[in-house]
């Protein structure tokens, strides 16, 4: 499988790297763009300073950019948080997308957004800050209406970027389940 697999908002940081190779072990190509340009960030708070120094119209093109030769052959989205919903808005663009996997975040989904049946999955913190109750209801919601098939795994008492092993929120076994659940998904596309 290719992967596009986008970064949160600290950047391109070593968990990032980490899941690359995971799943290049697992079999996949993957690509991980760096979106910020070598930036990285300590703090959420810096890191969305940096998201919007760099600003969303400015991301969305390196990141299609970053995917634009690797699309021709089918990509499946991958994204942290913030790149969650980099990856959610590529996938949803793209007709060629074979599939989406959203780590700890998701994005608005336009009203014209139509996909046929592609395959979503999604793992988050419950509770999370950034992905409440209400709004992940109305984000499935809305992904089913837009045609996407859709899974959704939450992970009671993670934080939210609990895959990352450096960060406060990091929880081991919750990231081993996220992990093992995500890659069976990829092998059934």
């Amino acid at each position: 499988m290719d992967i596009m697999l986008f970064h949160s908002v600290y950047g391109m940081r070593p968990a990032v790297a980490a899941a690359a190779e995971r799943l290049r072990a697992a079999g996949h190509q993957v690509w991980t763009p760096d979106l910020f340009g070598g930036r990285t960030a300590g703090t959420v708070e810096e890191g969305m300073v940096l998201r919007d120094e760099i600003g969303k119209d400015e991301l969305l093109k390196r990141a299609v950019l970053a995917a634009a030769p690797h699309s021709e052959r089918g990509l499946v989205y991958v994204g942290f948080s913030f790149g969650a919903s980099v990856a959610q808005t590529l996938a949803l663009g793209d007709e060629k997308a074979r599939g989406l996997l959203l780590l700890h975040g998701t994005s608005d989904i336009a009203e014209s957004a139509s996909v046929d049946d592609l395959p979503v999955q999604l793992h988050v913190a419950e509770p999370d800050p950034f992905e409440t109750d209400d709004w992940l209801s109305a984000w499935y919601l809305q992904m089913r209406k837009a045609g996407a098939d859709v899974e959704v795994y939450r992970y009671r008492g993670a934080g939210h970027l609990y895959t990352d092993p450096e960060l406060p929120d990091w929880d081991a076994e919750a990231a081993e389940r996220t992990w093992s659940v995500a890659l069976s998904f990829l092998d059934s596309l």
